[in-house]
């Protein structure tokens, strides 16, 4: 295989120049979001140059420590994103959400690292982008779901409430918003694995195959990875959601959330 190439400043700077056509097609639309671009680029580029120096020192200078802070800090980001798009969930709807995303991404980076790669899990090279990748689908796994789930309840608010005035179960009146969040949830995922290797080769075997990983182990890795990232997506949107609407009534039978 051949060595990879390396890009200096200048060829990695030209990339930068795609930008204008974005911003050409935002004013022709009259999208309004030009200040939004130039500052999610920006704050892109600085947060990936730090986080490539940080691992960059980390993998020369290997310790268990930096390793469980980095997921740790990595963690905690995550469910700090979650929450923040998620802000009308109650108190202990919200301390849900945070330990089913952090206790599913985290049993499952254990599982890939030790039992499918059979490394140590303080073993930065792998441990860290590997849980970057399940955390931030889990990330957007269950912000979609909570959003879907959130805003089906608002939607169906005065028929819910009837319903309650029924007699029917909060139970049996908010399951099926949970069932239905959940799938809208998991079908990015799912859709995606069925464009793989047709459509699409996926980012980590791309990176994989430009290092000079040999092809096949390349689509092992991302097949193994895929199934993870479906694995821990399904159980922290599903966590999330069957656990968290139960407190949205009281022993009452009453909506209160």
């Amino acid at each position: 295989m051949n060595d990879i190439i390396q890009l200096n400043l200048a060829q990695f700077a030209l990339i930068y120049l795609l930008l204008i056509v974005v911003l050409a097609i935002m004013k022709k639309c009259k999208i309004n979001q030009t200040r939004l671009l130039l500052v999610a680029s920006l704050r892109m580029t600085v947060q990936l140059v730090l986080a490539g120096l940080i691992l960059t020192y980390m993998f020369e200078n290997p310790h268990p420590v930096f390793t469980v802070a980095y997921i740790v800090l990595m963690t905690g980001f995550a469910i700090h994103m979650v929450l923040r798009r998620n802000r009308g969930l109650n108190l202990r709807f919200q301390l849900i959400a945070g330990m089913s995303l952090a206790a599913s991404g985290i049993a499952v980076v254990c599982f890939f690292i030790m039992a499918v790669v059979g490394v140590s899990i303080f073993n930065p090279q792998y441990t860290i982008p590997i849980s970057g990748m399940i955390l931030g689908n889990a990330l957007t796994g269950v912000s979609l779901g909570l959003k879907a789930f959130t805003e089906s309840i608002a939607a169906h608010r005065p028929r819910i409430d009837a319903l309650i005035n029924m007699g029917v179960t909060p139970h049996k009146i908010l399951r099926p918003f949970v069932n239905s969040a959940l799938e809208t949830a998991l079908l990015p995922t799912l859709n995606s694995m069925l464009g793989m290797g047709i459509i699409s080769l996926p980012g980590m075997m791309t990176g994989q195959i430009l290092s000079g990983t040999l092809p096949m182990t390349a689509i092992f890795y991302q097949i193994a990875i895929i199934i993870a990232i479906s694995t821990v997506s399904c159980l922290a949107v599903f966590c999330s959601l069957f656990f968290g609407y139960r407190t949205l009534y009281n022993e009452r039978c009453q909506i209160v959330g």
